[in-house]
């Protein structure tokens, strides 16, 4: 049995309220922490927010409103007490490492002895967050990283050091399992782990074939999406569903800490287009659009898809036709080898996803079967790279 029973949250942005929301439909009490906004009455403003947003989502972060009772507001000035009983502390705050160790110096200062601590950061290698803490502070600490949001997706990301202590690995793994109704795939401290250093790549050379071979987002989408079982999103889809804006971020972080011979570091260029439309506020959904975007003509809205070129959009068309995506139903070998531009653009960019993940074995993980549980859990893809 877990001896997991309150958790402590530190961070009420998107994820840190969702992984709150999720564990407190466990039955599991919840601490959920955050800083004290520069001149704010209320102090925990921002906390409450979160929750409050977590609340009237659609869909909710919550299961049902009477679980959000397990949630207990607090800050981190004012509240540091509270973690001195719980068994977990997660952070997920800001992904700037000079604002997470000194969040684990806070916690450490009030913590019970054996409490675990971790990460949910995907960016920043473990032993680097744990650089000049005490050998006690690393036995106990390791990442746990969810995937947005916390409550649909069942993927959780767990990397250990030569410190940790094995059973505070069980004891996590148990509770995310049997708790939280979680996948746990051991990743070893690497940038990215697993899901992100393939999913990243897959998306970045997505971006660049589609420009290179000048395909539109619509076909590039209909390509890479239900025809290779992946998510109807396919790549430029994606972009906008988290956000165009977070990919140079998440690249940028990763290329601080990749090997220097890694495929990524040649790959990785932001196009002048993308550079653009986050300068002018086309960053997605959040945005005021994306690759695609909702445009009103009269009392008419009309899904409009970027040209990759131009940066001009036009109305999306009603069907795509590519003869490549109808090969497609004979199986993945015919859309790959399928002559129009559909098939030339699946095959760069299956073909280097596939190369690149096979290429990081042993890296990531002794075990090519985790590495086709993270892409599937954390990307949603009915294949994953090995098993294609």
């Amino acid at each position: 049995m877990t001896s997991i029973k309150k958790v402590a949250v530190l961070g009420s942005g998107v994820m840190g309220s969702g992984i709150a929301a999720h564990i407190a439909a466990s039955g599991t009490p919840v601490v959920l922490l955050d800083i004290v906004p520069a001149g704010s009455e209320n102090r925990n403003i921002l906390v409450q927010t979160a929750i409050e947003k977590q609340l009237t989502g659609k869909p909710s972060g919550f299961v049902h409103p009477k679980v959000a009772k397990l949630v207990t507001c607090g800050n981190l000035e004012d509240n540091l007490d509270m973690l001195a009983d719980c068994d977990w502390i997660i952070e997920a705050v800001l992904e700037r490492l000079d604002v997470k160790q000194d969040v684990y110096r806070k916690i450490d200062a009030v913590r019970k002895a054996g409490s675990v601590v971790s990460s949910n950061t995907s960016t920043l290698p473990l032993k680097t967050l744990t650089a000049g803490f005490s050998d006690a502070f690393k036995q106990d600490f390791m990442i746990t990283h969810f995937f947005n949001p916390p409550r649909f997706m069942r993927l959780l990301e767990v990397a250990g050091s030569e410190h940790t202590r094995k059973d505070a690995l069980t004891d996590i793994e148990q509770f995310a399992d049997v708790k939280l109704g979680k996948s746990v795939v051991h990743c070893k401290d690497t940038a990215g782990f697993i899901a992100n250093r393939i999913g990243v790549n897959w998306m970045m050379l997505g971006l660049l074939e589609a420009i290179r071979l000048d395909i539109s987002p619509q076909q590039a989408d209909a390509v890479m999406g239900k025809p290779v079982g992946m998510p109807s999103t396919g790549i430029f889809g994606l972009f906008d569903l988290i956000g165009i804006d977070l990919m140079p971020l998440i690249a940028k972080a990763m290329l601080a800490t990749l090997p220097e011979n890694d495929a990524f570091r040649s790959l990785y260029n932001e196009p002048e287009l993308v550079k653009k439309m986050i300068a002018d506020g086309y960053t997605g959904r959040k945005g005021k659009g994306g690759f695609y975007r909702m445009n009103k003509t009269g009392e008419k809205k009309i899904k409009e898809v970027i040209n990759l070129k131009t940066g001009e959009y036009k109305p999306i068309e009603s069907k795509i036709l590519l003869a490549s995506v109808d090969a497609a139903k004979a199986g993945i070998g015919a859309l790959l080898t399928h002559p129009d531009i559909g098939g030339q653009y699946a095959a760069s960019v299956l073909m280097g996803t596939l190369h690149y993940a096979a290429s990081l074995i042993p890296e990531i993980s002794d075990d090519i079967a985790s590495v086709d549980t993270a892409m599937k859990l954390g990307y949603s893809w009915k294949y994953g790279p090995f098993e294609m």
